[in-house]
């Protein structure tokens, strides 16, 4: 069984930093693309970043160059780093590994991001 496990996040000011630390158990490498998602209060659960096992990124346009999603094969870890935090980012941060066509999907429980205004 799979499970993954954020840590990371907590209470920043504007325009400060956090890293968002997903630990895999069993291997990263065999799980295709690990994302992280967010859902603030009242909205719907969003894409933010994800990677490929071959390294490819993607990211939604409203943390592209603030935010950084990487992932260590050997610590079975996924990262997202995220600078310039800004009151919207403010939401739960959620880890996620899934299959290229979605024959398996795995989430952590969730870490909160909180960016007063």
């Amino acid at each position: 069984q799979v499970q993954l496990v954020e840590s990371g996040g907590g209470l920043v000011q504007p325009g400060g930093s956090l890293r968002l630390s997903c630990a895999v158990s069993g291997s990263i490498f065999n799980i295709y693309i690990m994302g992280w998602y967010r859902q603030a209060p009242g909205k719907q659960r969003e894409l933010v970043a994800s990677i490929f096992r071959g390294g490819t990124t993607n990211y939604a346009d409203s943390v592209k160059g603030r935010f950084t999603i990487s992932r260590d094969n050997v610590k079975n870890t996924v990262y997202l780093q995220m600078n310039g935090l800004k009151p919207e980012d403010t939401a739960v941060y959620y880890c996620n590994g899934k299959g290229l066509y979605g024959e398996y999907e795995h989430w952590g429980q969730g870490t909160q991001v909180t960016v007063p205004s």
